[in-house]
Parts: C-alpha cells; sequence; structure tokens
C-alpha cells in the first residue's frame, strides 16, 4: 500500500512539474511572438478586432488599425482583412468601423476583406477563413496586441493558413489589466496547443 501510495506521489508530482514546465516554455514563446514582428511578404494582413463606440475605433483597435496601415504602406501586403461583429444596441460592426477607418486613410475598399459576424477571437477567424479562401489568400501575417497575438496567429494556423504575426504597439492598457490578460491567454494558448482552438472555444465559449 506505502509503495502504491509513494508511486502516485511521484506520479503526480512529475505531472505538476511537466505541466509547469509546458505552461513556462509557452510563455517563453508567448512573450517572444508579442514582441517581435514578422516582416515577411504575405498575401494579406489580417487585423483582430476590437471595441469601437458608435463607429469610431476604441484606442486599443485604432492601435492595431494604424499598425495595419503602416504595414500596408510598406507594402507587406496588398490586402488587409478586418474582423469583428457588434454587441446588442449597437449601430456598427467593428469590421465595418475598422474598413471605414482604413478607406478614411487611403486604402481602396476593393483591397478590404470584412468579416462582420464574430463575438471571439475563434469565431471571428473562423468566419474570415472561407473569405480568405474565396480570395485565394494562403499566407498572412495577423495585426493584434501583444497579450493576444498568439492565439490570433495559432488560431489561423489550425485553420490551414500560413500565418506569421505583427503585434500592435501596446501602452494602451494599464499594466494590471495588461498582466490579467496576459495570464489568461498563456494559459488559453497552453491549451489550445493541445486540444485545438476551435475545440477549446466549444469547450469554453
Amino acid at each position: 500500500m506505502r509503495a502504491f501510495v509513494r508511486s502516485a506521489i511521484v506520479l503526480t508530482v512529475g505531472a505538476c512539474i511537466a505541466l509547469g514546465s509546458y505552461i513556462a516554455i509557452t510563455a517563453v514563446s508567448f512573450m517572444w511572438v508579442g514582441t517581435h514582428h514578422n516582416a515577411k511578404t504575405v498575401d494579406a494582413i489580417v487585423v483582430m478586432g476590437a471595441a469601437q463606440y458608435d463607429g469610431v475605433p476604441s484606442p486599443l483597435l485604432a492601435s492595431r488599425l494604424q499598425h495595419a496601415l503602416d504595414l500596408w504602406k510598406r507594402k507587406q501586403a496588398p490586402v488587409i482583412a478586418v474582423t469583428g461583429g457588434k454587441r446588442a444596441g449597437d449601430r456598427f460592426t467593428e469590421g465595418d468601423t475598422s474598413r471605414r477607418w482604413l478607406t478614411d486613410r487611403g486604402v481602396s475598399a476593393a483591397d478590404i476583406i470584412v468579416e462582420s459576424v464574430g463575438h471571439s477571437t475563434w469565431e471571428s477567424i473562423e468566419n474570415l477563413a472561407p473569405l480568405l479562401n474565396e480570395a485565394h489568400i494562403h499566407s498572412v501575417v495577423v495585426v493584434s496586441s501583444s497579450w493576444h497575438v498568439q492565439r490570433a496567429e495559432l488560431s489561423l494556423d489550425e485553420l490551414g493558413f500560413n500565418a506569421v504575426s505583427s503585434a500592435s504597439p501596446d501602452g494602451i492598457l494599464s499594466q494590471s489589466l495588461e498582466r490579467s490578460k496576459m495570464i489568461r491567454e498563456v494559459v488559453g494558448v497552453s491549451l489550445g496547443r493541445i486540444i485545438g482552438f476551435g475545440r477549446l472555444f466549444d469547450i469554453t465559449g
């Protein structure tokens, strides 16, 4: 009996160490992706949505859009895809708000793909995927905040796209809020890598 208990303890400790090591490795990868910008030329720039206020991008969304516009001007990709639906009572979607922001700054509407239904990272990317396929887009650079960009990149990879990332400048969120988002994302990325981000969304919503 004692031998069984000792074995169970050893296995439990070993499992905890392995899990802790895996999460630590994921956190290092998470931090690296969130602070590096891939300059590879691709078919499209994908901008992850964020809040908008009656057709005006929130500071967080405006930061992502400005970064995508800078990449587009540097000719990293000829097309920009924007994402995001709307909350109950809103007149405008995040996707439509983003498109208008970009066209106001010189991007042709013909060079913008809009997904305007999704209410989460996975929903937006899953709804965007057929639009990208229809436009024969295979490689993308995804733009989002440092604490979010890896989840978006890996989700696009899961759906068959050759995805790299370029984090938009931070400084929009308070340090405490940013830290809480980073912790949540590290856990989400750790689980998503094991079970898949689509399945993770089915479980957590």
